[in-house]
């Protein structure tokens, strides 16, 4: 008999769900024992009946095998897995008379994408090693490359420098002969040019003997012109020269003098003058201090009274300030048809005048008390 146990969506260890189908070969068993065993438990049933059970048996054992392993266990090795439910279902269905011939895996997925998801994994990795294997190959391929173009370079710099060293042999030994070919023509010309100079150095002794001679005389001449001009220079120009140096220095020194007791005179001109002046500044300085001093004693004896002064004193002051706008002004016309208008405003004006010294001075006018001049009038 031919099954086809399928177990839809079965949880592995690691909780994915597999659908796998399997197809599995069975017969009865014709061994006796066994046949009566088969007989008991099947007789009364058909084909299909046995198919039945016997289908149910391995499904369930699927079922419990696919929880204990992983996706990657099941799907990349299935012989594994199907000798693993062989193994284990075997003895169940011994037991009914039935033997199971084969059993395969016929088939398995699931409906996350997991196992197409193995499989990219899977091709990146081949991609990957398949990339990284052509990419070590041109590496290799370069690397042995460039070791024959090395191997090639050493091969022709030795040649290069074969040759080289082959030229340089033969430089040398040609400049070698040029050399000593040169030597001997230098020794040769030295002995003719030094010849010729011990010739020429004979000659200029013998000019140089007569030059001497002549020389010792032009400097006897020479020398009695000299003195016979100095004698001249001392009468003519020397002599003079002193006298007029000796005559400016003098006078030279005269002046100096007189500079220095003018600059002295100006000194002790300009002491004196510091001196009064700074006993005129500090006598005025003193006279001043006496007076403030008399007058801050004043003040502190009258009291108010001495304020009072000080501000009667200042009032015109302060009038002329505050009038002196008007000093530019060539005239002054008051527009108004009763005369006793204008009287009336210089009355106005004149009684506010104390408020106004009590908000500038801090002096009350109204409070000072009202005392008799010499005429008897009241102020």
């Amino acid at each position: 008999m031919t099954l086809q146990p399928r177990c839809e969506d079965v949880e592995t260890a690691e909780g994915v769900a597999l659908t796998v189908t399997g197809v599995a070969q069975v017969k009865i068993m014709t061994e006796k024992e066994l046949l009566a065993v088969a007989c008991e438990q099947f007789l009364g049933k058909n084909v299909q009946d046995i198919k039945n059970v016997v289908l149910q048996t391995l499904e369930g054992h699927l079922r419990s095998i696919l929880g204990t392993l992983t996706v990657e266990q099941i799907y990349q090795d299935r012989d594994q897995f199907a000798k693993l439910v062989r193994e284990v279902a075997a003895p169940d269905v011994g037991r009914m008379g039935i033997e199971i011939l084969s059993f395969t895996i016929k088939d398995v997925y699931d409906k996350v994408d997991y196992l197409s998801s193995l499989g990219k994994t899977q091709t990146a990795v081949v991609q990957r090693d398949a990339d990284i294997g052509v990419a070590e190959a041109e590496r290799d391929a370069g690397i042995r490359e460039a070791e024959c173009k090395k191997e090639m370079l050493d091969v022709k710099f030795m040649a290069d420098t074969k040759i080289a060293d082959s030229k340089r042999a033969f430089e040398l030994q040609k400049s070698a002969f040029s050399e000593e070919v040169n030597i001997k023509t230098a020794e040769a010309q030295l002995a003719y040019e030094l010849q010729g100079a011990r010739e020429q150095q004979k000659i200029r002794q013998e000019e140089i003997e007569i030059e001497v001679v002549q020389r010792k005389k032009q400097i006897a001449v020479e020398t009695q012109e000299i003195l016979r001009t100095d004698k001249e220079l001392i009468a003519t120009v020397r002599r003079p020269a002193e006298a007029e140096a000796h005559r400016i220095q003098q006078i030279a020194e005269g002046e100096k003098v007189k500079q220095v007791l003018l600059a002295q005179a100006e000194a002790e001109k300009i002491r004196k003058i510091g001196e009064a002046e700074a006993a005129v500044i500090e006598a005025m300085g003193k006279a001043e201090a006496e007076r403030m001093k008399l007058k801050a004693e004043a003040y502190q004896k009258y009291g108010d009274a001495a304020k009072m002064a000080l501000v009667l004193e200042a009032l015109p002051q302060i009038a002329a300030k505050i009038s002196a706008p008007l000093t530019k002004v060539d005239e002054i016309v008051v527009l108004s048809g009763d005369n006793s208008k204008v009287t009336s405003e210089v009355n106005r004006l004149l009684a506010e005048l104390p408020a106004s010294v009590h908000a500038l001075t801090g002096v009350d006018l109204s409070k000072i008390p009202l005392i008799k001049n010499a005429t008897g009038a009241q102020v």
